[in-house]
């Protein structure tokens, strides 16, 4: 019998929002809506229209959302 690790297990599994973007298996995918939804509305708020576009992927969003987030004190 071959022992695999079970990560529920795990006291202090981590967590999908401590991963790197870069290490995500569907990093490379396009956004999703929601991603592009709060992507749009951050950088409005933002004053940077330039942050939002339609052909990023998960991972980029992903990223420009945490920049934006930081930026706005969010």
């Amino acid at each position: 019998m071959v022992d695999q690790h079970n990560p529920k297990l795990d006291a202090e599994p981590q967590s999908n929002t401590e991963k790197d973007p870069e290490d995500w298996v569907t990093g490379a995918e396009p956004m999703t809506g929601a991603q592009a939804s709060y992507l749009k509305t951050l950088s409005e708020q933002a004053h940077e229209p330039n942050a939002f576009a339609d052909n990023l992927s998960k991972a980029e969003a992903s990223k420009r959302i945490d920049a934006l987030k930081e930026k706005l004190k969010l």
